[in-house]
């Protein structure tokens, strides 16, 4: 079986077209963020290639929707051996292109294969219905059918699962992908994904990728007239453009977008799980998740408490090289990145709280930051702040929490602390987001869950039955079994 090409060398020279590696002049150049070098120069897609991909994913299709449910359910446990098999590369790319640490690889692969193991159940578990009908001897069917294409549009944060939540689903379902990586990531967003269909035996055409620039080729991936749905992870604002150009093509949005996440801590909660479970959801991955805490909102009784814990607990944890197994905190993707954090922090200071630790840049490195005398409207709290910031908030009671909490935009996900369950339930009830979580922090994904926001975080839902639905369309066909009759 042949290797899974290495980064810095030749073997992710191309992209990914009808089942062949081509090469284009344009290229994107592939940076590892700690080390600070090139890694590979990946060929970039032109408006003409996405067009391209589009035909022949189309093409493709028509022979796949008609492939036996046990075909597409095999390529897909094909694909989860390749992975099995590939697990220490696969990491090492996630290290040196995402500069995700260890911890961060094993949960992106651990998620990942969770949502292809109950994708590859989809080919013989998405059935239609029969219904009565309200006219006499008549039959209703109504039928479950792939929507043809399906146009992804993948973030550089968690890569390949965010990319494979969408891909190994449509697939399953019998769809043809087109596949357009984030020009940060575009092996570990796309590349691997083809190598590993490849060699699972995906037939030619239908996965498709297209690496490149969205400000080239982003408009042509999301307004095409071929797919049927764009499935984009992103931000809001970047979101809101690509959801703009699917309707303009009838194709369906399914946006996960930006949070604006509050970690919410009762008087009554147990400060030590509170602590953890703030320093896990702020700092995992850099804070580059979408799910990740934005705003810690604690209880003014045990606010000084929590500043202190979560400060020290953020001074303890080992910033560095992500390809070192005790790293828990890596690069931030890119300068951009840096910069835009590194002004909410000053920002934030200068409308008046207090650094506790953290703050200090080492090129894209990042302490882990914890800022106290925070207000609802500083920067770092009411921007997305993406990266490890920690701004706390106090409050003084359940319905100042509820009221700070939901005072955004977004709804992605959240989180409650109390000994008390149903007054967690309470409070969670009313914080409006599309996901939340008791006694524990944003960050959670599991493949048979419908996962999304409300709001400006998103449209739609990813994960189990909800994503069948996103990738699926019904159809009805009726039967008069019976001479009908009619009043002329």
């Amino acid at each position: 079986m042949p290797e899974l090409p290495q980064l810095g060398g030749d073997g992710w020279e191309s992209l990914y077209l009808d089942g062949e590696w081509k090469t284009r002049e344009d290229r994107l150049a592939v940076e590892d963020p700690y080390e600070r070098e090139e890694l590979a120069s990946v060929s970039a897609a032109s408006e003409g290639t996405v067009d391209e991909a589009y035909e022949t994913a189309a093409a493709a299709q028509t022979e796949w929707k008609g492939t036996p449910p046990q075909e597409r359910a095999e390529v897909i446990q094909n694909a989860l051996g390749v992975i099995e098999e590939r697990h220490e590369e696969l990491a090492e790319l996630l290290a040196r292109e995402a500069g995700g640490t260890r911890l961060k690889a094993e949960i992106e692969l651990d998620i990942a294969t969770g949502m292809m193991e109950l994708a590859a159940s989809f080919p013989l578990s998405s059935p239609g219905q029969h219904d009565r009908s309200v006219t006499p001897g008549k039959e209703n069917i109504v039928k479950r059918e792939p929507v043809g294409v399906v146009g992804v549009i993948s973030p550089w944060n968690f890569p390949f699962h965010l990319s494979m939540r969408a891909v190994a689903p449509a697939l399953a379902l019998g769809n043809a992908v087109v596949l357009k990586p984030a020009s940060d990531t575009p092996i570990t967003g796309g590349l691997a994904l083809a190598r590993i269909f490849e060699e699972a035996g995906l037939p030619e055409g239908l996965l498709n990728v297209v690496p490149g620039r969205g400000s080239e080729i982003g408009d042509r991936v999301a307004g095409h007239e071929v797919p049927r749905v764009i499935a984009f992870t992103g931000s809001t604002p970047v979101g809101r453009g690509v959801a703009s150009q699917a309707a303009k093509a009838l194709s369906e949005p399914a946006m996960e977008l930006g949070g604006n996440n509050a970690h919410i801590v009762l008087e009554d909660a147990d400060l030590d799980q509170a602590v953890d479970a703030g320093a896990f959801g702020s700092f995992v991955h850099q804070g580059q998740v979408c799910i990740s805490i934005n705003r810690h909102l604690v209880h003014e009784s045990l606010y000084d408490d929590y500043v202190a814990a979560l400060a020290d607990k953020a001074q303890s944890l080992p910033v560095g090289d992500p390809k070192d197994e005790e790293t828990i905190v890596g690069p931030i993707i890119n300068e951009s990145q840096r910069d835009q954090l590194a002004e909410y922090i000053e920002e934030t200071v200068n409308e008046g709280a207090t650094l506790e630790a953290g703050g200090e840049f080492d090129d894209l490195l990042l302490e882990p930051t914890v800022l106290s005398g925070v207000e609802n409207d500083m920067a770092a709290a009411c921007n997305e702040h993406f990266g490890p910031v920690a701004p706390v908030i106090p409050f003084s009671d359940d319905e100042e929490a509820i009221s700070l909490a939901n005072a955004t935009e977004y709804g992605l996900s959240g989180s409650v602390h109390s000994i008390d369950r149903e007054r967690a339930e309470r409070v969670a009830d009313r914080v409006e987001t599309g996901m939340i979580h008791i006694n524990d922090q944003p960050i959670n994904d599991e493949p048979h869950v419908p996962f999304g926001g409300v709001g400006a975080s998103g449209i739609g839902r990813y994960n189990g039955d909800a994503i069948k639905d996103e990738l699926t369309t019904t159809k009805w066909i009726s039967v008069q079994r019976e001479e009908r009759e009619y009043p002329f």
